[in-house]
């Protein structure tokens, strides 16, 4: 195993549940000039990975879960002429990093099976697994490994190594007389300064190191002593060289390295700032292939880099999911590596055809790397701040969030990665304790971050059957529509239903229903945009839900129709195609939808003997007319839309009740660090500022700024042993706010409580900074009915301070509360107040008041202090309070989650305690996907279909739960 952490993230999938609910299998996208006619090897055992060829390249070792009684995994040789697979190791133990020797008579490997505790390993993993109990899956670096060889010919295992620690990622020299190998041996034999003990108890690889020795275990040399993880040495071709992956000290990152061994020369031949690891020479020693997930942390992509790093990496995978571990044959023209993207998601190796000149070609034309002469300096951070809450840090603070660097600090763009690691270098600074001891400041989550129209769409039209087809121009001819299903059609009649609605009888208005005797199951059906002219503004506003793109196309899915063609009638001076929508992309419809120009639709019309603009005119009156079927239609079409995903991620850090000590409680504070980037969705801009970087200085670069000084005030008397507090202190600066409360949300998805006893509850209280730089005349807090304790700790808080606070008992606000009050946390949230240069460029840091956020931090730190100081705090349920809700005229108490499914339905971050859907069973994470007898698919079907239900009356909804469909009995309630 050349690095056990990245690998096992992505092989031991069910025992990464969070991360896994999020790892979708996506078709392969590579490179074709470079690899072609990929396969699947492996398909034996519950995951295989590590193949390495033999020096013939008729052969390959790997290492596989396939071995009866053992769940770890052991040691395989596959012919790959014959197909005959044997194992090569004890079946004993576990077993890792094989590699043939270059005669083919003998196999190294490391092997656990001398480890007296072996068997009760295995049992006790099988319990763990059959228990089905989530849990992170992490290497556990046993010092049990030592390295082995095996005699192919006589079966005798000879053991190469035997001092304490873990020994492996072992490989045999060309000339087969030395190996290359990770030990962390030293950190046993030596005693280790109290620092350097604290991190050998979370980090057992810190101390792994490059060593070498002769092929009978004898000449021991240590090539690296640099702190931090060193792993995964392969020899080049000629053997004058090694290859591995460095990791910084915290773990975070990992880069490529290089040594001539004459000299023990070390190069770092890559700078990616990622996690970059696996490397492996191609035979031509002219460049190195190695795997990286600058793409996004649960996105590992192979890459190529020339031998010397002096021209940037060529990415050579495209696609989500884990490809790594990658390998040459020793003729440099198959590729074999390891991937997850098998049907059932677990990772085992396949192989492509390599195409070596073209690569030399791209590597020719790369652009020249800059190296750095020294290490990158960090963007200020906390560190030059003061212990004192200040206008001036605060200003320091939000002057960087709000800079042209940071680009708006749009969820999951570079711009938004530099503001996290700005937070995370401040908590740092200021003392405090990372999140997680696996992944450090950050909590990963992935979203759905844009849609692309494919190459692949394409649209053919014939006027008569026997006609030449003729092939439409996308964007010029036809659009996809963004929430359209994606597939091939071949329409030969089309439907034509007029404006496409079916509208109820009202007080004011008659029935209008353009599908009257029309069958349209399995068929297509074009409309018009929009509603007849001739309607009455009045009847236009109160229809306009009717008029969308999506209600439409929801209408002629409902009644079985497969696709629906968009037409502007002639209502409408320009014939112009809508712009394709890249917002909300995983929000589609089971239906395919497109629209095409009335140039286009007039000729479809043309060909079967009837004029669109007389049927316009006929229908814009407003009175129902007749629609009628298009018999002799021919179009054929691609829908391809790619729906990409991108990675966000909350920082996050501690502040220990008692130092070294966890406690069993917390107090959260927490402000979301993203904003809307350049605007292209949200944006309130005026028509000369669109398109310009939305710093977003109030919203919400002023309450990452609060928090940042809060958290540095609390720090600073902890480190004083001043800090009273019955809990540890979590404080958490939120991505994917402004998308949907996606960070918040995915933190509770994986911290819910199930404890329902506020004495027992994790969270004592969630207290809320969104927008809180523009105080005039008053703070309001809302959230001040979530717990009877709140106006007692606010006036105690706010005496010496004197804000003038407007109190709100609401706790149902669009913000990062919403997740943890639906859950049964109480919450405050800080607002000064909406102003009109909200989601605009002209939210600009000149414009904040400083000395007010310095007094509404002053606020929070008191706040938090008061509360520590309690043994616990009530929660009250509210019920959403009265207000205009249009249509909806009954109350559920569900709260909609904007972030991740890929299945379609409405996803539920919560729901309101003592609601309906709380009484009658709906849970957090439940997909809705029927209710009343409605298909649900997206949030407006969810809609429609609450405004059909009353007040009282019985209904059933369908949840997807844990991938199993339950039926539950709901009761809406009146508003």
């Amino acid at each position: 195993m050349k690095f056990k952490g990245i690998y096992l993230m992505f092989k031991a999938g069910f025992h990464l549940s969070l991360f896994f609910a999020f790892a979708f299998f996506h078709p392969i996208a590579f490179c074709t000039e470079v690899i072609s006619k990929t396969r699947q090897l492996t398909f034996e055992g519950v995951r295989s990975g590590e193949g390495y060829f033999s020096a013939s390249g008729d052969k390959m070792v790997y290492q596989s879960e396939n071995h009866e009684g053992n769940p770890f995994y052991q040691i395989y040789l596959l012919d790959l002429k014959s197909g005959e697979n044997k194992l090569v190791s004890t079946g004993k133990g576990k077993t890792t990093c094989a590699w043939i020797h270059p005669t083919e008579k003998l196999v190294l490997f490391s092997s656990t099976h001398l480890d007296s505790n072996a068997s009760l390993k295995q049992k006790l993993e099988f319990s763990e697994r059959e228990s089905g109990k989530a849990r992170k899956y992490s290497w556990d670096y046993d010092p049990n490994y030592d390295v082995f060889s095996k005699d192919l010919t006589s079966g005798k295992i000879r053991r190469l190594t035997s001092a304490p620690g873990y020994d492996a990622e072992g490989s045999y020299s060309p000339d087969g007389r030395k190996i290359a190998f990770a030990s962390n041996r030293n950190a046993y034999s030596r005693e280790l300064t109290p620092d350097e003990a604290k991190i050998f108890a979370r980090d057992k690889s810190y101390f792994n190191d490059i060593f070498m020795m002769n092929e009978d275990g004898t000449g021991l040399r240590q090539l690296t002593r640099t702190p931090g993880y060193d792993g995964g040495p392969f020899f080049n071709s000629p053997g004058d060289r090694l290859c591995w992956r460095r990791f910084s000290p915290d773990g975070h990152k990992a880069e490529i390295y290089t040594m001539k061994l004459e000299k023990e020369k070390e190069r770092q031949v890559t700078n990616l700032g990622a996690m970059s690891w696996a490397p492996f020479f191609h035979p031509s020693d002219q460049y190195l292939i190695f795997s990286t997930n600058l793409h996004g942390f649960n996105n590992f992509e192979l890459y190529v880099v020339d031998v010397e790093g002096k021209k940037h990496p060529q990415r050579v995978t495209d696609a989500d999911g884990f490809d790594g571990l990658p390998a040459f044959s020793p003729d440099g023209k198959t590729l074999a590596w390891t991937s997850n993207r098998t049907n059932d998601k677990k990772s085992q190796i396949f192989m492509a055809n390599w195409n070596h000149e073209e690569m030399l070609r791209r590597l020719d034309l790369a652009p020249a790397r800059t190296i750095p002469t020294q290490p990158e300096k960090q963007k200020d951070s906390g560190k030059e701040t003061s212990g004192e809450v200040n206008a001036k840090d605060i200003r320091k603070h939000l002057l960087y969030l709000c800079s042209e660097e940071l680009e708006g600090r749009l969820t999951g763009t570079q711009g938004n990665k530099k503001a996290s690691q700005y937070v995370a270098d401040s908590f740092k600074s200021f003392g405090m304790e990372p999140y997680s001891k696996e992944d450090g400041w950050f909590q990963e989550f992935p979203f759905f971050n844009s849609a692309e129209l494919s190459p692949s769409c394409r649209l053919d039209f014939a006027g008569r059957p026997w006609s030449d087809p003729e092939r439409l121009a996308i964007k010029k001819d036809w659009i996809p529509m963004s929430f359209s299903d994606s597939g091939n059609s071949a329409v030969k009649e089309i439907v034509f239903a007029g404006y496409g609605v079916r509208i109820k009888k009202s007080e004011n208005w008659p029935e209008y229903d353009s599908y009257v005797h029309l069958d349209v199951k399995d068929k297509w059906v074009m409309v018009l945009r929009k509603l007849p002219g001739a309607w009455s503004d009045k009847r236009k506003d109160a229809s306009f839900h009717h008029s969308t793109f999506r209600k439409k196309a929801t209408v002629a899915r409902d009644l079985g129709a497969k696709g629906i063609i968009f037409v502007t009638d002639f209502a409408e001076p320009k014939d112009k195609l809508i712009e394709f929508s890249s917002g909300t992309t995983n929000e589609t419809i089971s239906i395919q939808a497109i629209m095409v120009t009335r140039e286009l639709a007039a000729k479809i019309f043309r060909a079967q003997g009837k004029d669109l603009k007389s049927v316009c005119d006929r229908l814009s009156p407003g009175e129902p007319q007749m629609g009628f079927t298009l018999k002799t239609v021919r179009l054929d079409m691609e829908v391809s839309i790619l729906r990409k995903k991108g990675i966000g991620r909350n920082t996050l850090g501690w502040i220990r009740a008692k130092p070294g000590r966890k406690a069993k409680r917390m107090i959260m504070v927490g402000a979301h660090l993203d904003h809307i980037g350049y605007g292209k969705a949200s944006s309130r801009a005026k028509k000369s500022q669109k398109g310009k970087m939305h710093p977003g200085a109030d919203d919400n670069a002023s309450g990452i700024s609060a928090l940042l000084e809060i958290a540095e005030f609390l720090a600073e008397l902890r480190a004083k042993g001043l800090l009273q507090s019955n809990f540890d202190i979590l404080l958490a600066a939120w991505s994917g706010e402004e998308i949907g409360l996606l960070g918040s949300s995915f933190f509770m998805r994986a911290n819910a409580p199930d404890k329902k006893d506020p004495k027992e509850r994790e969270i004592i209280a969630y207290l809320n900074l969104d927008m809180v730089g523009r105080y005039e005349d008053k703070l309001t807090l809302h959230g001040v009915g979530s717990s009877t304790a709140w106006k007692q700790l606010i006036q105690r808080a706010n005496i010496p301070i004197g804000i003038n606070l407007n109190l709100q008992n609401d706790s149902h606000i669009p913000t990062d509360t919403t997740a943890f009050f639906t859950n049964g946390v109480p919450i405050l949230s800080a607002f000064t107040g909406l102003h009109e240069d909200y989601h605009s460029p002209s939210d600009t840091p000149d414009k904040i008041n400083y000395e007010g956020i310095v007094d509404c931090s002053k606020l929070y730190v008191r706040l938090v202090e008061g509360i520590g100081r309690r043994e616990g705090m009530d929660y009250v349920a509210q019920a959403p309070p009265p207000k205009s809700r249009g249509k909806l005229r009954v109350y559920l108490g569900t709260i909609p989650d904007y972030s991740q499914t890929d299945q379609k339905g409405l996803l539920l971050s919560g729901v309101s305690k003592g609601g309906p859907a709380d009484s009658a069973g709906v849970r957090s994470g439940d997909l809705v996907v029927e209710l009343g007898g409605r298909k649900v698919e997206t949030i407006y079907d969810y809609t429609d279909a609450i405004s059909t239900l009353k007040a009282g009356n019985e209904t059933k909804v369908v949840v997807i739960r844990k991938g199993k469909a339950v039926e539950l009995k709901i009761t809406p309630s009146g508003r």
